[in-house]
C-alpha cells in the first residue's frame, strides 16, 4: 500500500527539522518514542503541532521566510548583463537538454533510504564497470552484481537504453515553471502556483514538501500556511528543483531570476527551502554571461540571504575550491560539515551542485558526472548541475552521446504536456525570455 502522509513519518521528520534549527524537542521526542505509530496516530498529529511551538536557543542565522523580509536582507544587486538573441536561444536550449540529461543520468542511482548508492557505493560500482569518473550514462551489466541494486527506472536510464526522457518530477517542474510564466506572466502569485498544481499534477507523483503543500491546498489552506502547516520538509530540496524556468527567462539578470522564484517556493517551503530555489535560479541566470563557473557561483551568492546556512555552505565550497582541494576531498568536507542533514535537504545537496559546477568548470560531462557521483539526491543534482552546464555550453556544444538518446522527446506527468518535443519547450522558454 502506498501511504501518502503518515503521522509517524511526519512527526519523526519534524523532530529532525526542529533539531536542525536549534529547537528543544527532547520532551516531545520522548513522548513520540513511547507511542504506537498506527494506533496513536491522532496523538502523533497533536505532537506535530506541539513541535511547532518549541523554543529556539542560540541561533546565529538570519533566515526570513516572508517575501519582503527576504528582499530586505539581500546584498546589493550585482546588475544585469545583456545577452544577444542567438546566444540566448542556444543557451536556453542547452539548459533544457542539460537538465534532462543530468536528471536521467542520476535516476538509476538515486539514494533512497538506507545505505544504498552513497558516494562511496557509486564510486565502487563505477570502478567495477570501468566507468569512473562518470562521463556518460551509467552502464548496467547484463548479469547482476551483488550489492548493487538499481532504482527500478534503470531500463530507461542506463547507457544504451535511454530512448527519450524518462518521467521525473525534476523535469515536470521545469515544464510547470514555463507553463506558469506563460499563463500568468511575471506577476504570478503563490496561489496561481497552487491552482496549477491541483489542476495539472497527480498527487502521488509529487513528494515531501510538495505533497504536503498540495494536501494543505486541498484542506483549504492558503500560502504561505501551505508551506508551514505540518510540513517537516519545508527546507528540503523540492523548491530548488523548480528554479530553472526563472533562471532561463532572466538571462544575465540573476537578481530578477531569484526574486521571480520566491512566489513559487513560498507555496511549499520556508527559509533555506526558499533560498535554494532563489540560488539555483540566480546561478542559471548568471551562467548566461559569466566568464567561468567560479564567477557564476560568486554572483549567485549575492542573491540569497547572506547570513543563512545555505549561503554559509556555498561559501565553504567556494573556499575549498580556491584552496586547491580535489573534488573528492571537498566532498569529504561537505559530508563532514553538512552530512547531518537528510539526503534530500536543500543545504547539503546545494553544496554538491556547487562543487559539481566549480570542479566541472564548464565541462558539461564532468559537471553532471560530479553531481551524480556525489550521491544524495542524484537525479535532482544532476538536473540542476546539467541546467547550469547546459547554459554554459549551449545546445550545440553538449556532447552528442548525452543528447541523441533523448530523441527530442519528453515524458511527463504534467497534464497536457506528455511527449512534447524538448525543442518546443525550449522555444516557448525563449519567447518568455525575449518578452521579459
Amino acid at each position: 500500500m502506498h501511504h501518502a502522509l503518515l503521522a509517524a513519518e511526519i512527526v519523526s521528520d519534524e523532530i529532525s527539522q526542529q533539531r536542525e534549527t536549534n529547537h528543544d524537542v527532547t520532551a516531545v521526542a520522548d513522548q513520540v518514542a513511547a507511542l504506537d505509530p498506527v494506533k496513536d496516530s491522532d496523538r502523533l498529529w497533536e505532537l506535530v503541532d506541539e513541535l511547532g511551538r518549541a523554543q529556539q536557543t542560540g541561533w546565529q542565522y538570519v533566515e526570513p521566510s516572508n517575501h519582503e523580509a527576504i528582499i530586505e536582507v539581500l546584498p546589493p544587486d550585482t546588475g544585469t548583463a545583456s545577452v544577444d538573441d542567438s546566444t540566448m536561444r542556444e543557451k536556453i536550449h542547452g539548459g533544457w537538454l542539460g537538465r534532462i540529461a543530468g536528471c536521467n543520468l542520476g535516476k538509476p542511482v538515486e539514494r533512497g533510504p538506507g545505505p544504498q548508492w552513497t558516494r562511496a557505493h557509486i564510486k565502487s560500482y563505477l570502478e567495477l564497470v570501468d566507468a569512473y569518473p562518470l562521463r556518460d550514462y551509467i552502464p548496467k551489466t547484463d548479469e547482476e552484481i551483488d550489492g548493487y541494486v538499481f532504482v527500478e527506472c534503470w531500463p530507461r536510464t542506463t547507457r544504451g537504453r535511454v530512448s527519450g526522457s524518462a518521467r521525473d518530477d525534476d523535469i515536470d517542474y521545469a515544464i510547470l515553471g514555463v507553463h506558469l510564466l506563460d499563463k500568468y506572466g511575471r506577476s504570478y502569485t503563490s496561489e496561481d502556483v497552487g491552482h496549477e498544481w491541483l489542476t495539472l499534477l497527480p498527487f502521488l507523483q509529487i513528494y515531501t514538501a510538495e505533497r504536503v503543500a498540495m494536501r494543505n491546498l486541498i484542506y483549504g489552506l492558503k500560502p504561505p500556511a501551505t508551506a508551514s502547516y505540518r510540513n517537516p520538509y519545508r527546507e528540503w530540496i523540492g523548491a530548488q528543483i523548480r528554479a530553472d524556468a526563472f533562471g532561463w527567462t532572466n538571462p544575465g539578470a540573476p537578481r530578477a531570476a531569484a526574486l521571480l522564484a520566491i512566489s513559487d517556493a513560498t507555496l511549499s517551503h520556508t527559509a533555506n527551502g526558499i533560498y535554494g530555489e532563489m540560488w539555483a535560479a540566480a546561478l542559471i541566470a548568471a551562467a548566461f554571461t559569466a566568464s567561468n563557473a567560479r564567477e557564476a557561483l560568486s554572483v549567485s551568492l549575492q542573491h540569497i540571504p547572506p547570513h543563512s546556512r545555505l549561503a554559509e555552505a556555498l561559501r565553504d565550497v567556494r573556499l575549498w575550491y580556491d584552496a586547491g582541494l580535489s573534488w573528492s576531498d571537498a566532498m569529504d568536507r561537505v559530508d563532514d560539515t553538512y552530512g547531518h542533514y537528510g539526503w534530500v535537504h536543500t543545504i547539503n545537496n546545494a553544496a554538491a551542485v556547487a562543487a559539481a559546477v566549480l570542479w566541472g568548470d564548464g565541462d558539461f560531462s564532468a559537471t553532471i558526472g560530479y553531481a551524480v557521483q556525489a550521491g544524495m539526491d542524484t537525479d535532482s543534482n544532476g538536473a540542476t548541475a546539467g541546467s547550469v552546464a547546459g547554459v554554459f555550453a549551449g545546445a550545440e556544444s553538449i556532447p552528442s552521446h548525452w543528447v541523441d538518446p533523448l530523441e527530442d522527446r519528453i515524458t511527463t506527468a504534467v497534464f497536457g504536456y506528455d511527449n512534447v518535443p524538448i525543442s518546443d519547450l525550449a522555444e516557448r522558454t525563449i519567447l518568455l525570455a525575449q518578452h521579459a
